[in-house]
Protein backbone atom coordinates (compact mmCIF):
# COMPACT_ATOMS: atom_id res chain seq x y z
CA UNK A 1 0.00 0.00 0.00
CA UNK A 2 2.66 2.70 0.87
CA UNK A 3 4.04 1.70 -2.58
CA UNK A 4 0.76 2.65 -4.17
CA UNK A 5 0.56 5.70 -2.11
CA UNK A 6 3.73 7.44 -2.97
CA UNK A 7 3.22 6.67 -6.36
CA UNK A 8 0.21 8.84 -6.24
CA UNK A 9 1.81 11.43 -4.67
CA UNK A 10 4.83 11.48 -7.13
CA UNK A 11 2.48 12.44 -9.53
CA UNK A 12 1.50 16.11 -7.61
CA UNK A 13 4.03 18.60 -8.12
CA UNK A 14 3.65 20.92 -5.21
CA UNK A 15 5.19 22.15 -2.70
CA UNK A 16 3.92 19.48 -0.36
CA UNK A 17 0.99 16.75 -0.03
CA UNK A 18 0.00 13.86 1.96
CA UNK A 19 -2.71 10.99 1.11
CA UNK A 20 -4.07 8.72 3.80
CA UNK A 21 -5.77 5.83 2.89
CA UNK A 22 -8.24 4.40 5.20
CA UNK A 23 -10.24 0.88 5.91
CA UNK A 24 -13.23 1.47 8.28
CA UNK A 25 -15.16 -1.60 9.91
CA UNK A 26 -18.32 -0.96 12.23
CA UNK A 27 -20.22 -3.74 14.05
CA UNK A 28 -23.48 -2.16 15.50
CA UNK A 29 -26.38 -3.74 17.64
CA UNK A 30 -28.87 -1.80 18.99
CA UNK A 31 -31.27 -2.49 21.50
CA UNK A 32 -34.44 -0.24 22.11
CA UNK A 33 -36.41 -1.87 25.31
CA UNK A 34 -36.69 -5.27 24.79
CA UNK A 35 -36.68 -5.03 20.95
CA UNK A 36 -33.40 -5.82 19.11
CA UNK A 37 -33.96 -3.25 16.35
CA UNK A 38 -30.24 -3.15 14.43
CA UNK A 39 -27.59 -5.49 13.99
CA UNK A 40 -25.31 -4.10 11.28
CA UNK A 41 -21.78 -4.83 10.06
CA UNK A 42 -20.29 -2.46 7.25
CA UNK A 43 -16.67 -2.14 5.99
CA UNK A 44 -15.98 0.58 3.50
CA UNK A 45 -12.73 2.66 2.73
CA UNK A 46 -11.00 5.62 0.86
CA UNK A 47 -8.52 8.13 0.79
CA UNK A 48 -7.68 11.77 1.80
CA UNK A 49 -5.67 13.78 -0.43
CA UNK A 50 -3.93 16.96 0.71
CA UNK A 51 -1.79 19.33 -1.37
CA UNK A 52 -0.31 22.93 -0.08
CA UNK A 53 0.92 24.42 -3.05
CA UNK A 54 1.72 28.26 -3.37
CA UNK A 55 0.32 28.93 0.14
CA UNK A 56 -2.88 27.43 -0.78
CA UNK A 57 -4.05 24.03 1.26
CA UNK A 58 -7.05 21.73 -0.04
CA UNK A 59 -8.10 18.32 0.24
CA UNK A 60 -9.90 16.10 -1.65
CA UNK A 61 -11.73 12.62 -0.54
CA UNK A 62 -12.42 9.28 -2.69
CA UNK A 63 -13.43 6.49 -2.53
CA UNK A 64 -12.11 4.69 -5.43
CA UNK A 65 -8.60 4.52 -6.83
CA UNK A 66 -10.18 5.15 -10.29
CA UNK A 67 -11.17 8.78 -9.24
CA UNK A 68 -7.26 9.41 -7.75
CA UNK A 69 -6.41 11.44 -10.93
CA UNK A 70 -8.97 13.87 -10.85
CA UNK A 71 -8.76 14.42 -7.40
CA UNK A 72 -4.97 15.48 -7.68
CA UNK A 73 -6.27 18.31 -10.49
CA UNK A 74 -9.02 19.21 -8.17
CA UNK A 75 -7.06 19.86 -5.09
CA UNK A 76 -4.08 21.27 -7.23
CA UNK A 77 -6.78 23.95 -8.53
CA UNK A 78 -8.68 24.28 -5.27
CA UNK A 79 -4.91 25.34 -3.96
CA UNK A 80 -4.45 27.56 -6.18
CA UNK A 81 -8.15 29.26 -6.01
CA UNK A 82 -7.55 29.48 -2.19
CA UNK A 83 -3.86 30.85 -2.64
CA UNK A 84 -4.99 34.31 -4.42
CA UNK A 85 -7.54 34.85 -1.78
CA UNK A 86 -5.50 34.40 1.53
CA UNK A 87 -4.33 37.25 3.73
CA UNK A 88 -1.36 34.94 4.44
CA UNK A 89 -0.06 32.19 2.95
CA UNK A 90 -0.15 28.79 4.56
CA UNK A 91 2.67 26.86 6.09
CA UNK A 92 3.28 23.77 7.43
CA UNK A 93 5.91 23.54 10.70
CA UNK A 94 8.60 20.82 10.20
CA UNK A 95 7.82 17.42 11.73
CA UNK A 96 10.07 14.52 11.94
CA UNK A 97 10.47 11.94 8.61
CA UNK A 98 8.74 8.67 10.25
CA UNK A 99 8.29 5.02 8.78
CA UNK A 100 6.79 2.91 11.50
CA UNK A 101 3.93 0.33 11.18
CA UNK A 102 2.26 0.39 14.88
CA UNK A 103 -0.37 -1.82 16.15
CA UNK A 104 -1.85 -0.96 19.43
CA UNK A 105 -1.82 -3.86 22.53
CA UNK A 106 -5.40 -5.31 22.93
CA UNK A 107 -6.85 -7.55 25.74
CA UNK A 108 -8.98 -9.88 23.35
CA UNK A 109 -9.41 -8.32 19.51
CA UNK A 110 -13.20 -7.63 19.15
CA UNK A 111 -12.53 -8.36 15.55
CA UNK A 112 -12.01 -12.30 16.98
CA UNK A 113 -15.26 -12.55 18.60
CA UNK A 114 -18.16 -13.38 17.44
CA UNK A 115 -20.99 -11.36 16.39
CA UNK A 116 -23.59 -13.51 18.59
CA UNK A 117 -21.41 -13.50 21.31
CA UNK A 118 -21.51 -9.63 21.05
CA UNK A 119 -25.33 -10.10 20.72
CA UNK A 120 -25.52 -12.01 24.26
CA UNK A 121 -23.42 -9.75 26.23
CA UNK A 122 -25.23 -6.59 25.01
CA UNK A 123 -28.67 -8.57 25.54
CA UNK A 124 -27.18 -9.60 29.11
CA UNK A 125 -26.48 -5.91 30.43
CA UNK A 126 -29.71 -4.35 28.94
CA UNK A 127 -32.01 -6.82 30.77
CA UNK A 128 -30.64 -5.75 34.08
CA UNK A 129 -32.26 -2.50 33.77
CA UNK A 130 -35.31 -3.96 31.91
CA UNK A 131 -36.04 -6.44 34.97
CA UNK A 132 -36.73 -3.70 37.85
CA UNK A 133 -39.87 -2.72 37.80
CA UNK A 134 -40.23 1.09 37.62
CA UNK A 135 -37.80 1.08 34.68
CA UNK A 136 -40.15 1.96 31.27
CA UNK A 137 -36.97 1.43 28.78
CA UNK A 138 -34.04 1.31 27.44
CA UNK A 139 -31.63 2.35 24.51
CA UNK A 140 -28.31 0.66 25.06
CA UNK A 141 -26.05 -0.21 22.06
CA UNK A 142 -22.86 -2.05 21.11
CA UNK A 143 -20.14 0.38 18.56
CA UNK A 144 -16.89 -1.64 17.24
CA UNK A 145 -15.03 1.11 15.02
CA UNK A 146 -11.78 -0.31 13.24
CA UNK A 147 -9.66 2.13 11.31
CA UNK A 148 -6.62 0.61 9.82
CA UNK A 149 -4.72 4.03 8.43
CA UNK A 150 -1.52 4.09 5.56
CA UNK A 151 0.00 7.66 5.96
CA UNK A 152 2.52 8.71 3.48
CA UNK A 153 3.52 12.51 2.62
CA UNK A 154 6.14 13.77 -0.18
CA UNK A 155 8.92 14.39 2.88
CA UNK A 156 9.10 10.58 3.37
CA UNK A 157 6.78 9.73 5.89
CA UNK A 158 5.31 6.42 6.06
CA UNK A 159 3.11 5.36 8.99
CA UNK A 160 0.75 2.48 9.53
CA UNK A 161 -1.52 2.31 12.53
CA UNK A 162 -5.11 0.43 13.32
CA UNK A 163 -7.33 2.16 15.96
CA UNK A 164 -9.90 -0.21 17.60
CA UNK A 165 -12.44 1.50 20.05
CA UNK A 166 -15.52 -0.45 21.48
CA UNK A 167 -18.00 0.45 23.67
CA UNK A 168 -20.94 -0.23 25.26
CA UNK A 169 -23.40 2.32 25.95
CA UNK A 170 -26.78 4.06 26.21
CA UNK A 171 -29.80 5.58 28.16
CA UNK A 172 -31.95 3.81 31.65
CA UNK A 173 -35.14 5.49 31.35
CA UNK A 174 -37.38 5.05 34.52
CA UNK A 175 -41.10 6.38 35.33
CA UNK A 176 -43.16 6.70 38.23
CA UNK A 177 -46.44 8.16 37.86
CA UNK A 178 -45.63 11.59 35.69
CA UNK A 179 -42.50 11.83 36.60
CA UNK A 180 -39.78 10.82 34.42
CA UNK A 181 -35.77 10.04 35.18
CA UNK A 182 -33.20 9.16 32.78
CA UNK A 183 -29.29 7.84 33.53
CA UNK A 184 -26.74 7.39 30.84
CA UNK A 185 -24.72 4.24 31.35
CA UNK A 186 -21.15 3.21 29.36
CA UNK A 187 -18.18 0.96 29.29
CA UNK A 188 -15.55 0.74 27.26
CA UNK A 189 -12.20 1.69 25.36
CA UNK A 190 -9.69 1.51 23.21
CA UNK A 191 -7.46 -1.80 24.35
CA UNK A 192 -9.57 -4.37 23.48
CA UNK A 193 -13.04 -6.42 24.19
CA UNK A 194 -12.15 -7.59 27.72
CA UNK A 195 -13.32 -3.58 29.02
CA UNK A 196 -16.69 -4.73 27.83
CA UNK A 197 -16.94 -8.05 29.88
CA UNK A 198 -17.81 -8.31 33.40
CA UNK A 199 -19.40 -5.10 33.74
CA UNK A 200 -22.65 -6.14 35.19
CA UNK A 201 -22.06 -3.95 38.68
CA UNK A 202 -22.13 -0.80 36.20
CA UNK A 203 -25.26 -1.58 34.81
CA UNK A 204 -26.90 -2.23 38.09
CA UNK A 205 -26.01 0.68 39.52
CA UNK A 206 -26.99 2.59 36.87
CA UNK A 207 -30.24 0.80 37.16
CA UNK A 208 -30.44 1.23 41.04
CA UNK A 209 -29.56 5.20 40.40
CA UNK A 210 -32.61 5.70 38.07
CA UNK A 211 -34.94 4.12 40.86
CA UNK A 212 -33.03 6.60 43.56
CA UNK A 213 -34.03 9.44 40.94
CA UNK A 214 -37.74 8.51 40.81
CA UNK A 215 -37.47 9.01 45.09
CA UNK A 216 -35.33 12.47 44.84
CA UNK A 217 -36.10 15.88 45.53
CA UNK A 218 -35.10 18.88 42.71
CA UNK A 219 -32.37 21.12 43.80
CA UNK A 220 -32.81 24.53 44.90
CA UNK A 221 -31.82 27.00 42.29
CA UNK A 222 -29.26 29.60 44.21
CA UNK A 223 -25.15 29.91 44.67
CA UNK A 224 -23.25 27.17 46.20
CA UNK A 225 -19.57 26.05 46.87
CA UNK A 226 -19.59 22.70 45.01
CA UNK A 227 -17.69 19.29 45.00
CA UNK A 228 -17.69 18.24 41.36
CA UNK A 229 -17.19 13.77 40.55
CA UNK A 230 -14.80 13.13 38.04
CA UNK A 231 -17.24 12.55 35.04
CA UNK A 232 -18.65 16.20 35.48
CA UNK A 233 -14.88 17.84 36.77
CA UNK A 234 -13.61 16.52 33.38
CA UNK A 235 -16.56 17.65 30.76
CA UNK A 236 -16.42 20.80 32.24
CA UNK A 237 -12.23 20.88 31.74
CA UNK A 238 -12.87 19.36 27.94
CA UNK A 239 -15.71 21.73 27.25
CA UNK A 240 -15.50 25.00 28.87
CA UNK A 241 -11.29 25.02 28.68
CA UNK A 242 -10.36 22.42 26.37
CA UNK A 243 -11.75 23.66 22.57
CA UNK A 244 -9.92 27.22 23.85
CA UNK A 245 -6.55 25.27 23.75
CA UNK A 246 -7.20 24.47 20.33
CA UNK A 247 -5.56 26.80 18.23
CA UNK A 248 -7.51 26.62 15.40
CA UNK A 249 -10.83 28.09 17.40
CA UNK A 250 -9.34 31.15 18.54
CA UNK A 251 -6.80 32.21 15.61
CA UNK A 252 -9.08 34.15 13.93
CA UNK A 253 -10.97 35.86 17.52
CA UNK A 254 -8.53 38.64 18.69
CA UNK A 255 -10.13 39.18 21.85
CA UNK A 256 -9.96 35.14 22.85
CA UNK A 257 -6.07 35.14 21.09
CA UNK A 258 -5.62 37.91 24.13
CA UNK A 259 -6.94 36.33 27.07
CA UNK A 260 -5.56 32.45 25.71
CA UNK A 261 -1.82 34.29 25.68
CA UNK A 262 0.88 31.53 26.84
CA UNK A 263 1.74 33.36 30.24
CA UNK A 264 -1.77 34.36 31.00
CA UNK A 265 -2.61 33.38 34.68
CA UNK A 266 -6.29 31.80 34.39
CA UNK A 267 -6.64 29.61 37.99
CA UNK A 268 -4.98 29.67 41.27
CA UNK A 269 -1.91 27.83 41.71
CA UNK A 270 -3.27 24.34 42.95
CA UNK A 271 -4.97 23.67 38.96
CA UNK A 272 -2.89 21.86 36.32
CA UNK A 273 -4.23 20.91 32.75
CA UNK A 274 -2.61 18.00 30.42
CA UNK A 275 -3.60 16.61 27.40
CA UNK A 276 -1.80 13.28 26.77
CA UNK A 277 -2.49 10.79 24.11
CA UNK A 278 0.31 8.87 24.53
CA UNK A 279 -1.33 7.11 28.06
CA UNK A 280 -1.80 3.50 26.96
CA UNK A 281 -5.15 1.58 27.54
CA UNK A 282 -6.78 4.74 27.40
CA UNK A 283 -9.87 5.58 25.15
CA UNK A 284 -7.64 8.52 23.81
CA UNK A 285 -4.66 6.53 23.12
CA UNK A 286 -2.93 6.58 19.79
CA UNK A 287 0.99 7.35 18.65
CA UNK A 288 0.64 9.61 15.05
CA UNK A 289 -1.76 11.97 14.52
CA UNK A 290 -3.75 12.20 10.98
CA UNK A 291 -0.61 14.69 9.85
CA UNK A 292 1.98 11.88 10.76
CA UNK A 293 2.90 13.97 13.53
CA UNK A 294 3.98 11.77 16.70
CA UNK A 295 1.19 12.54 19.46
CA UNK A 296 3.02 14.22 22.65
CA UNK A 297 1.90 15.08 26.35
CA UNK A 298 1.05 18.96 26.13
CA UNK A 299 0.63 20.50 29.32
CA UNK A 300 -1.37 23.28 28.86
CA UNK A 301 -2.13 25.05 32.43
CA UNK A 302 0.58 24.49 35.24
CA UNK A 303 -0.43 26.24 38.23
CA UNK A 304 -2.77 28.13 37.14
CA UNK A 305 -0.35 29.62 34.64
CA UNK A 306 -1.31 28.78 30.78
CA UNK A 307 1.20 27.33 29.30
CA UNK A 308 0.67 25.22 25.91
CA UNK A 309 -1.83 24.69 23.76
CA UNK A 310 -2.83 21.98 20.72
CA UNK A 311 -1.44 22.11 17.26
CA UNK A 312 -1.89 21.22 13.71
CA UNK A 313 1.26 21.99 11.79
CA UNK A 314 -0.50 24.81 9.74
CA UNK A 315 -1.26 26.71 13.40
CA UNK A 316 2.09 25.86 14.74
CA UNK A 317 4.00 27.40 12.10
CA UNK A 318 1.54 30.26 12.16
CA UNK A 319 1.77 30.56 16.07
CA UNK A 320 5.61 29.60 16.15
CA UNK A 321 4.82 27.34 18.75
CA UNK A 322 6.02 23.41 19.22
CA UNK A 323 4.28 20.59 17.53
CA UNK A 324 2.25 17.98 19.68
CA UNK A 325 0.44 16.06 17.11
CA UNK A 326 -3.02 16.93 18.04
CA UNK A 327 -4.55 16.61 14.57
CA UNK A 328 -7.10 13.56 13.97
CA UNK A 329 -9.82 12.86 11.24
CA UNK A 330 -13.26 11.16 12.13
CA UNK A 331 -11.96 8.77 9.19
CA UNK A 332 -11.22 8.68 5.31
CA UNK A 333 -14.16 11.03 3.88
CA UNK A 334 -12.56 14.36 6.54
CA UNK A 335 -9.17 16.22 6.45
CA UNK A 336 -7.56 16.39 10.26
CA UNK A 337 -8.76 18.93 12.44
CA UNK A 338 -6.98 20.15 15.97
CA UNK A 339 -8.49 17.64 18.31
CA UNK A 340 -8.10 17.07 22.24
CA UNK A 341 -7.07 13.67 23.07
CA UNK A 342 -6.65 12.94 27.05
CA UNK A 343 -7.39 15.93 28.66
CA UNK A 344 -8.09 15.95 32.19
CA UNK A 345 -6.92 18.09 35.45
CA UNK A 346 -3.89 16.70 37.11
CA UNK A 347 -4.30 15.21 40.42
CA UNK A 348 -3.90 17.09 43.73
CA UNK A 349 -2.95 15.72 47.25
CA UNK A 350 -5.85 15.59 49.31
CA UNK A 351 -8.87 12.67 49.85
CA UNK A 352 -11.74 13.25 48.53
CA UNK A 353 -13.29 13.20 52.83
CA UNK A 354 -10.79 16.02 53.10
CA UNK A 355 -12.70 17.98 50.48
CA UNK A 356 -15.62 17.14 51.77
CA UNK A 357 -14.53 18.84 55.38
CA UNK A 358 -13.50 21.98 53.46
CA UNK A 359 -17.06 22.05 51.51
CA UNK A 360 -18.53 21.87 55.19
CA UNK A 361 -22.26 22.89 52.82
CA UNK A 362 -22.79 23.06 49.74
CA UNK A 363 -23.87 20.28 46.99
CA UNK A 364 -21.54 17.23 45.84
CA UNK A 365 -22.69 16.94 41.72
CA UNK A 366 -22.32 14.26 39.94
CA UNK A 367 -21.84 13.26 36.31
CA UNK A 368 -22.50 14.99 32.91
CA UNK A 369 -25.76 14.69 31.22
CA UNK A 370 -24.96 17.74 28.22
CA UNK A 371 -24.67 21.16 28.24
CA UNK A 372 -23.16 23.75 26.08
CA UNK A 373 -20.85 26.62 25.83
CA UNK A 374 -21.25 30.83 24.40
CA UNK A 375 -18.19 31.86 24.26
CA UNK A 376 -16.35 32.07 27.63
CA UNK A 377 -19.67 30.87 29.04
CA UNK A 378 -21.45 27.46 29.94
CA UNK A 379 -24.16 25.48 30.81
CA UNK A 380 -23.94 22.14 31.86
CA UNK A 381 -26.67 19.58 33.41
CA UNK A 382 -26.10 17.24 35.91
CA UNK A 383 -26.90 13.56 36.20
CA UNK A 384 -27.82 13.89 40.16
CA UNK A 385 -26.20 15.22 43.27
CA UNK A 386 -26.29 15.41 46.81
CA UNK A 387 -26.67 18.22 49.79
CA UNK A 388 -23.61 18.55 51.67
CA UNK A 389 -24.22 19.37 55.47
CA UNK A 390 -21.10 19.73 57.61
CA UNK A 391 -19.18 18.04 55.56
CA UNK A 392 -21.42 14.82 55.06
CA UNK A 393 -23.73 13.86 52.51
CA UNK A 394 -27.17 14.52 52.66
CA UNK A 395 -30.44 13.63 50.44
CA UNK A 396 -30.12 13.04 46.80
CA UNK A 397 -31.15 15.76 44.66
CA UNK A 398 -31.79 15.80 40.86
CA UNK A 399 -32.37 18.24 37.71
CA UNK A 400 -29.07 20.04 38.32
CA UNK A 401 -27.78 22.71 35.92
CA UNK A 402 -24.75 24.77 36.32
CA UNK A 403 -23.82 27.47 35.01
CA UNK A 404 -20.90 30.27 35.13
CA UNK A 405 -17.84 32.36 33.22
CA UNK A 406 -14.69 30.00 32.29
CA UNK A 407 -12.24 32.17 33.93
CA UNK A 408 -14.53 33.01 36.71
CA UNK A 409 -14.60 29.51 37.58
CA UNK A 410 -11.02 28.12 36.70
CA UNK A 411 -10.33 31.29 39.73
CA UNK A 412 -12.60 29.51 41.93
CA UNK A 413 -11.42 25.70 42.11
CA UNK A 414 -9.70 26.09 45.44
CA UNK A 415 -8.76 22.08 45.85
CA UNK A 416 -8.08 19.10 43.90
CA UNK A 417 -8.54 15.55 45.19
CA UNK A 418 -6.04 12.67 44.39
CA UNK A 419 -8.39 10.19 42.99
CA UNK A 420 -8.01 11.03 39.20
CA UNK A 421 -10.46 8.84 36.98
CA UNK A 422 -10.48 8.85 33.12
CA UNK A 423 -13.46 8.23 30.41
CA UNK A 424 -13.94 5.03 29.23
CA UNK A 425 -16.45 6.58 26.63
CA UNK A 426 -16.39 10.04 24.99
CA UNK A 427 -16.80 11.82 22.05
CA UNK A 428 -16.95 15.22 20.86
CA UNK A 429 -18.68 16.66 17.77
CA UNK A 430 -16.57 19.79 16.89
CA UNK A 431 -16.84 19.69 13.08
CA UNK A 432 -16.38 15.93 13.17
CA UNK A 433 -17.42 13.30 15.44
CA UNK A 434 -14.17 12.20 17.08
CA UNK A 435 -15.57 9.16 19.57
CA UNK A 436 -12.06 8.52 20.53
CA UNK A 437 -12.02 11.94 22.90
CA UNK A 438 -11.16 11.09 26.36
CA UNK A 439 -11.66 13.59 29.30
CA UNK A 440 -11.40 13.11 33.60
CA UNK A 441 -10.35 15.21 36.38
CA UNK A 442 -9.81 13.74 39.65
CA UNK A 443 -12.91 15.14 42.61
CA UNK A 444 -12.36 19.44 42.44
CA UNK A 445 -13.72 21.89 44.69
CA UNK A 446 -15.54 25.37 43.12
CA UNK A 447 -16.50 28.26 45.44
CA UNK A 448 -19.39 30.05 43.83
CA UNK A 449 -21.29 28.08 41.46
CA UNK A 450 -24.50 29.24 40.12
CA UNK A 451 -27.07 26.52 40.01
CA UNK A 452 -30.33 25.93 38.18
CA UNK A 453 -33.46 24.55 39.74
CA UNK A 454 -36.42 24.89 41.56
Amino acid sequence: MFDKLKTILSRTAVDYADIRYEIKNEVKIVFKGKELVQVSSNSTDGYVLRILKDGGLSSVSVTKEIDIEKAIKTACENSSLIAGNLARPVRFARGETVKETFTPELKEDPRQIPLDEKLALVRKYNNIALQQEKILTTNISYLEVTREKYFVNTEGNEIKEELITTKINGLIIGKDGSLIQSVRVGVGGSNGFAVLRNREEEFEKRSSLVLQLLDAEPVKAGEYDVILNQNLAGVFTHEAFGHFSEADLIEDNPSMRKKMKLGARLGNDALNIIDDPTIPEQLGFYRYDDEGVRAKPTQLMKNGVLVGRLHSRRTAAAFDEPLNGHCVAEDYRYPPIIRMGTIFIQPGDVKFEELLDELGNGLYILDSRGGQTSGENFTFGAQYGFIVKNGKLNKMVRDINISGNLYTTLKNIKKIADDLKLSETGGCGKGQINIRSCHGAPHILIQNVIIGGV
